[in-house]
């Protein structure tokens, strides 16, 4: 069986850190995005994969090739506006010539073997469709479904007018019947060709859809920067341990760490798996590397610094004696010595984050800094929770910030004391 993964979006929710790369490229424990899909499609037995690209197409192209790296087939094909997931499983027709085929949404972290899982519950001629409990439904499809039998599928429904609490994940077996309904399918009242909408033709001429239930921690979705580090530690469980660089005497790995080759961890570095520590990147010495943090390829993490439950991507450096907590900071970045990410609001509140000009309650009482590429601090800089540093910022010596920084700015403005009754 063939598979087809939609990969062609901007992730404009996830910038700055998709700025400077697509979505599908986005780091979870040292593989992009788009590979653990890959992975998971080749085990379900998908050897020749197709991928719908178009933001940033060229990156993910020489990223991935023709996917022999992978022991992979892989084909490339061009959605030319964004049109909707219909559209873009509507570029797979010649691919497919005929034959069953998964569909996935490329924005999501699989649980090892899940998508294998749908393919055995599969009937063959049918068409299988995924979801599963969310708190709010309202924000996916809305799948209403009786026996396992799929009866409607709702595309973002107003908040209460939910059929049900289960959303369509955007894992689907398809029959080539599908192009024929596709090709039916109208516009949405969002201006998009919807395969949901497509289901619903489906559904109308009496074709049969199965709903496979997935559990809870088989799907994450990468809508917001911190889901990025919950599938960064999911994916980091499934790791194997195994050090196939330099690990000087007075260094400890404690649980389970990956450190690539051409890696050195210095003496008296301390470091707490699960951890991926990649290729060519160098950590100490005298530092502590909590669990949950991935390194990318040529980091350098300095003398007395901690990180924690952090993806720090490739060619990024951490300066002594600073401190990286639960944040996502992107390549080639420069943090001056005595950094702080500080990852707990003075208050103690659930951290609050800016996406699309918009107040988002992330949920999480710890959440740092989310920083774009080619970003520098100076020395003893600090940084408030669920603050975002736009790519190439430059933040001066001994600021403090405490609001967003737009990309390619230079701050040099102190913000002052101000006193007032608590």
């Amino acid at each position: 069986m063939k598979a087809v993964i939609l990969a062609a979006g901007k992730g404009e929710r996830l910038r700055p850190l998709t700025d400077t790369r697509p979505k599908p490229l986005l780091p979870v424990a040292g593989k992009p995005l788009v590979e653990w899909l890959l992975v998971e499609a080749a085990r379900a037995g998908a050897r020749d994969i197709l991928l719908v690209t178009h933001h940033m197409e060229e990156k993910i192209k020489e990223e991935l090739g023709d996917g022999s790296r992978l022991g992979l087939r892989i084909t490339y094909a061009r959605q030319e506006k964004f049109l909707g997931t219909a559209d873009a499983f509507r570029t797979a027709e010649e691919f497919v010539g005929g034959d069953e085929f998964i569909g996935v949404y490329g924005d999501a972290y699989l649980e090892p073997g899940t998508i294998r899982k749908i393919v055995r519950s599969h009937v063959e001629g049918e068409t299988t469709m995924t979801a599963m409990p969310v708190e709010a439904p309202s924000e996916y499809g809305v799948v209403e479904a009786d026996a396992g039998r799929v009866k409607a599928v709702v595309e973002k429904p107003e908040p209460g007018s939910e059929p049900s609490n289960l959303a369509n994940v955007g894992i689907y077996i398809f029959p080539p019947t599908v192009f024929e309904y596709i090709r039916r399918t109208g516009l949405s009242p969002r201006k998009e060709y919807e395969i949901t909408d497509t289901l619903g033709l489906m559904l109308g001429d009496g074709l049969k859809v199965n709903l496979h239930r997935l559990g809870e921690g088989e799907w994450l979705d990468i809508g917001l920067p911190w889901n990025l580090l919950d599938a960064n530690a999911r994916a980091l469980s499934t790791l194997e341990p195994r050090v196939l660089g330099a690990v000087e005497e007075g260094a400890v790995l404690n649980g389970p760490v990956h450190v690539c080759g051409g890696a050195r961890v210095r003496s008296g570095a301390y470091i707490e798996g699960p951890v991926y520590i990649g290729e060519g990147a160098d950590v100490g010495p005298n530092c502590y590397i909590r669990a949950g943090t991935s390194l990318g390829r040529n980091t350098r993490v300095g003398n007395a610094c901690e990180v924690k439950n952090s993806i720090i991507m490739n060619g990024t450096h951490v300066a002594h004696l600073s401190y990286v907590g639960d944040s996502i900071i992107g390549s080639n970045c420069n943090l001056g010595a005595g950094t702080i990410t500080a990852n707990l609001r003075f208050d103690k509140k659930p951290v609050k984050v800016t996406i699309k000009g918009r107040r988002v309650d992330s949920g999480l009482r710890k959440l740092g800094a989310i920083i774009g590429d080619d970003a520098q601090t100076g020395i003893n800089v600090s940084i408030d929770p669920g603050v975002i540093v736009g790519s190439g910022a430059w933040i001066a010596p001994g600021i403090t910030v405490t609001r967003d920084v737009p990309g390619g700015v230079l701050v040099t403005q102190r913000v002052e004391n101000v006193c007032e009754k608590r």
